[in-house]
């Protein structure tokens, strides 16, 4: 492991730095209610650049808050088995190709990823012309405080995803994993803490962990060297440093962690400077649930060699 980071021993008693709300539960508890009043608009439209024989490939588009049309892609087979897996890109990442959602169709899984906000280029009606941007979300709406965070907007998407495919009728609502890797693995994390009835999550190395010990490393890496520019641009004496990281707090993987009902399995690069082992430890040690982690010495925020393969198996025998 590299010098930068707490050795093995820490890692597994480290409960976190960046500060909770005291109302963080409360917070929570508003924005779900806020998406319960929304009506989700739910449009299944033909993806006719990749049809199948055997499963229909559909946009999704559905409602989310903050007047926005969300985008996701969906693959349903013809002798669908009742599983569905929802899958979650990477930061500033690319959305799964169809190609990608097929292994898990191929087994009579119903498959969904994600298109997070304005980060992969699809478009739809509720975007502004010049709403694009890929390197500022961590910290987008900060200024308008809690609820104005970007994220908070992205966590609800996820809940209102698994409410969507969780009640297709092909669709058995208890047999539903998450997965994905850096902010994708976050979000799964994310989706598994706000749906509790999400009976498996894989995660690798998560972003949108413990955003104060991220800072205090001073890694300078995307994409919690967001935050220092923030600081450089808004708050250059830190004025505002404790509210900061207060709101930030909000959107902090590691507090929604204790909510998290499903087995989950963590997959970490203990050389990773991009999302360091002791934020994402910060949230595997808050859960309550079953939980295991996959454990790479020598990698960092790398492709880790067979752990792709291994998730494709755990969903199937998990579900």
């Amino acid at each position: 492991m590299l010098s930068f980071e707490l050795s093995y021993e820490e890692l597994i008693a480290y409960q976190g730095t960046n500060p909770r709300p005291e109302d963080f539960d409360q917070f929570w508890e508003k924005g779900l209610a806020e998406l319960a009043g929304i009506d989700a608009e739910a449009d299944f439209a033909p993806a006719t650049d990749f049809p199948l024989p055997f499963a229909k490939t559909e946009h999704l588009y559905f409602n989310g808050t903050g007047g926005y049309r969300v985008h996701a892609k969906v693959i349903r087979p013809n002798n669908a088995e009742g599983p569905a897996v929802l899958m979650f890109h990477g930061y500033g990442g690319e959305q799964p190709k169809w190609i990608d959602l097929l292994p898990y169709a191929a087994r009579g899984f119903t498959v969904a990823a994600l298109d997070v906000r304005e980060q992969v280029g699809f478009r739809t009606d509720s975007q502004q012309p010049n709403s694009f941007s890929l390197h500022n979300h961590l910290v987008e709406g900060l200024d308008d405080g809690p609820e104005g965070l970007l994220y908070r907007h992205v966590f609800l998407d996820t809940r209102r995803l698994a409410d969507i495919i969780r009640g297709l009728p092909e669709v058995d609502a208890a047999r539903v994993a998450t997965t994905g890797w850096s902010q994708g693995g976050g979000l799964s994390l994310v989706c598994a803490a706000l749906t509790p009835e999400i009976k498996y999550a894989a995660s690798v190395y998560p972003f949108l962990v413990d955003y104060q010990r991220a800072w205090k490393l001073n890694l300078e890496k995307g994409p919690y060297d967001e935050i220092t520019t923030w600081f450089k641009k808004r708050d250059p004496r830190h004025l505002r440093e404790q509210e900061v990281f207060t709101s930030l707090g909000y959107i902090d993987l590691q507090h929604l962690a204790p909510r998290i009902q499903a087995e989950v399995t963590l997959y970490v690069g203990l050389e990773d400077q991009t999302c360091p082992p002791s934020t994402q430890y910060a949230a595997y040690n808050k859960i309550t649930a079953p939980k295991q982690t996959r454990l790479y010495p020598d990698f960092g925020h790398d492709d880790l060699p067979g752990a792709m393969d291994e998730i494709y198996q755990q969903i199937g025998a998990k579900l």
